[in-house]
């Protein structure tokens, strides 16, 4: 890289930033998270607004290839990694026993009935798919069913908070559903990609052994996060004073994770994901090296993922309205209906259960991440991409007021 290309590197991250910044601010004037701002900054600084606008001046700040956008593209991956592991940290597993029958109930509907939905939509109407997708109709109807049973469990997180139900059963109930949601969906589609072909093919075969090396990952994973509390690593970890010592080893153990996971053919973010949910040593010992890690996380690589998106296509020429509509009512109608159908199952109030699902069917971010990650793996094409990131904004913005309206007569 010389001079010029470094000098066109930094103006990107300052305009990426600073759009991040101004939108993300916006966002949050209007009782909005800070990502949607970051989103539609990203739109505006992309080809949708000033590629419009500009074209010549955007190709040029931005081009599609070379130098200076594979840096650009790989700093953005590695802010990926640090943002689901970020994102990973904040489970904690041993929270699931806690909400019971509800958020047990919860989660299998919640999960069972947007993945019928999902698989039969594509199945009903594979005229509609097959020009749009880079893989076979089965399993892209796999995918889909994927996509659209997961949560956000971030935005999710903000909305409760924002509502005071953080302490409410209700609350403890959606959290925890969304929390195995989240594990589920990103299992399957970590299998998906990895089962995929360079050309877009199913490999059968390779299957059983995927699944082999998968369960040994995880078993590997979380004997070293649970170990972390026992073992002479812990107590380097509690002992060696600074946290950037702390900070190093959890940035090694990250990227380690993100590497076995990519060597056995599932794409690195998922092992980041899962080692952050693995972690499980003593966090009042080291929250600052956690601290430090997650205001990193959500203030620099996140703002550039989040831009980054719309920078990855024209959200007005490649929007294609029906699809957008077919894929947000069957979003919504299975996460609502399936998780609605859970609590009330898990022995929750009609009221109570219908505001479980609201808050269920906000996508948000993990929506956005898979829907950028099959982009990049030629899944879907630019308007299944865009659909998806429609319709994980418009969930997520009314899934709040949905609840704030179901739960007011009951006065919570």
């Amino acid at each position: 890289m010389n001079s010029l290309d470094f000098m066109l590197f930094c103006l990107q991250l300052i305009l990426m930033l600073s759009f991040a910044l101004a939108f993300g601010q916006l966002a949050k004037k209007i009782r909005q998270p800070a990502v949607f701002g970051e989103l539609l900054g990203g739109i505006i600084l992309g080809p949708t607004v000033f590629g419009a606008i500009a074209p010549g001046f955007h190709a040029t700040i931005f081009p599609a290839a070379g130098q200076v956008a594979f840096v650009r593209e790989t700093l953005i991956k590695l802010g990926m990694l640090f943002f689901l592991f970020t994102a990973g940290l904040e489970v904690n597993p041993a929270g699931l026993k806690k909400s019971g029958r509800p958020a047990l109930f919860t989660s299998l509907f919640g999960i069972v009935v947007p993945f019928v939905f999902g698989m039969a939509m594509v199945k009903a109407l594979d005229w509609l798919w097959l020009p749009r997708i880079g893989i076979g109709i089965n399993l892209f109807a796999f995918f889909m069913g994927t996509a659209l049973s997961i949560s956000a469990l971030p935005i999710i997180a903000r909305i409760l908070m924002d509502l005071k139900l953080t302490r409410d059963p209700i609350g403890d109930v959606i959290m925890t559903a969304a929390v195995i949601n989240d594990l589920f969906g990103w299992t399957i589609f970590a299998l998906i990609i990895g089962a995929i072909r360079p050309a877009g093919g199913l490999e059968i075969q390779k299957l059983p052994l995927m699944l082999a090396e998968l369960a040994v990952f995880v078993w590997l994973v979380f004997a070293l996060g649970r170990g972390l509390g026992r073992n002479p690593l812990a107590r380097f970890m509690n002992q060696s004073g600074p946290s950037g010592s702390r900070l190093m080893l959890l940035t090694i153990l990250m990227l380690t994770a993100a590497l076995s996971t990519e060597m056995i053919g599932i794409h690195a973010i998922f092992g980041a994901f899962l080692l952050g949910v693995a972690l499980d040593f003593d966090r009042g010992e080291n929250n600052h090296a956690h601290e430090i890690i997650g205001r990193f996380a959500i203030g620099f690589f996140a703002p550039l993922y989040f831009v980054s998106i719309g920078l990855r296509a024209n959200f007005i020429a490649d929007f294609n309205l029906p699809l957008f509509l077919l894929i947000l009512l069957t979003a919504s109608a299975g996460k609502i209906l399936g998780s609605g159908a859970g609590a009330r199952a898990g022995g929750m109030l009609p009221r109570e259960a219908l505001a479980v699902g609201f808050g269920m069917n906000a996508r948000g971010v993990m929506e956005i991440l898979l829907a950028s990650v099959a982009l990049e793996y030629a899944i879907i094409n630019r308007q299944v991409y865009v659909a998806l990131v429609a319709m994980a904004l418009i969930s997520s913005m009314a899934s709040g007021p949905l609840m704030k309206m179901v739960l007011k007569p009951s006065g919570r």
